[in-house]
């Protein structure tokens, strides 16, 4: 079985800059559309950001958009999310998403079949 694995996390100051990278090993993520996920503790997983398989399409959730550019590179099977600008608010466990092929409704963690074990980012005030 394939399976994701993100990267990246780390601490870093408010106004700081991070980049995400999500690899798969033993799948194609050519044919898979691809989101970005987050949970703060205490939370519920939100919608960050998705990619369709082709890349034409891209969502952002409101709160990160002007701030984070979601990206992929499936040459190198991998997805990226470059994170600027952070705040504190920002400070969760960052989760890779795929689905095959397409969703109907990209912010919808429902529509994803498979997930990474995630990455913590801490972003200090």
């Amino acid at each position: 079985q394939g399976q994701l694995v993100e990267s990246g996390g780390g601490l870093v100051q408010a106004g700081g800059s991070l980049r995400l990278s999500c690899a798969a090993s033993g799948r194609t993520l050519s044919r898979y559309a691809m989101g970005w996920f987050r949970q703060a503790p205490g939370k519920e997983r939100e919608f960050v950001a998705a990619i369709s398989w082709s890349g034409s399409r891209i969502y952002y959730a409101d709160v990160v958009k002007g701030r984070f550019t979601i990206s992929r590179d499936n040459a190198k099977n991998t997805m990226y999310l470059q994170m600027n600008s952070l705040k504190p608010e920002d400070t969760a466990a960052y989760y890779c998403a795929a689905t095959a092929y397409d969703w109907s409704s990209p912010t919808n963690r429902d529509e994803y079949r498979y997930w990474g074990q995630g990455t913590q980012v801490t972003v200090s005030s």
